[in-house]
């Protein structure tokens, strides 16, 4: 499924993880999707805190991937298959998840291009916590934990700084997440206390 829309050869025999960094940043020489890539993950959308160097170093080490229409890449509850993130670059994806007491997903929100998915996963390798599905033909590119450790190796500095670009994003949505929790708490409180008015015990 992968493809090589970075670089200017048509197919690329390595992934980016058995690649030594030189042939890695002259395989994306001069490519217009690695450099649509590289602002996509430096908007504020997605990892503003890298430098365009770095994300062009980042995404020396990611692989593209065509997802076609309709196709649910990422599912909830998924544990196998965790070890990677994706930046959307063309198209739009739908994420879903199933909650308490329903049968059918319902949709958290629909992503377009500059945002990260799956960057969790990525991290602690747990279960996927929504679905994702391609709302249209989708063009992205995708960092694998073994390119992520292979550029943890290689570009230290770069692996670090990406690694606490995408935890303030997973502390950012973790403190969303609270605040939408306390919003929802106060308002069951304030829906028991009208029922306790309008029928007293």
């Amino acid at each position: 499924m992968f493809e090589n829309l970075f670089g200017k050869k048509r197919h690329m025999p390595d992934a980016p993880e058995s690649m030594r960094p030189k042939d890695r940043m002259r395989a994306i020489e001069g490519s217009s999707t690695a450099e649509l890539a590289a602002q996509l993950l430096i908007a504020p959308t997605a990892l503003m805190q890298l430098t365009l160097e770095e994300a062009f170093t980042v995404v020396s080490y990611m692989m593209p991937r065509r997802i076609a229409e309709g196709t649910t890449f990422i599912r909830e509850g998924d544990k196998s298959d965790t070890g990677y993130m994706v930046l959307l670059l063309e198209g739009e994806v739908t994420v879903e998840s199933i909650v308490v007491s329903r049968r059918t997903p319902i949709t958290i929100t629909v992503l377009g291009p500059g945002s990260l998915i799956g960057e969790m996963g990525l991290v602690d390798g747990q279960a996927r916590l929504a679905s994702c599905t391609a709302s249209s033909e989708v063009r992205c590119a995708v960092l694998s934990r073994a390119a992520l450790e292979k550029m943890g190796a290689e570009q230290p500095v770069t692996a670090a700084k990406l690694m606490f670009a995408v935890s303030l994003r997973i502390a950012e949505r973790l403190r969303d997440a609270s605040e939408k929790l306390k919003m929802y708490s106060q308002l069951v409180l304030a829906m028991q206390q009208e029922i306790d008015r309008l029928m007293p015990g």
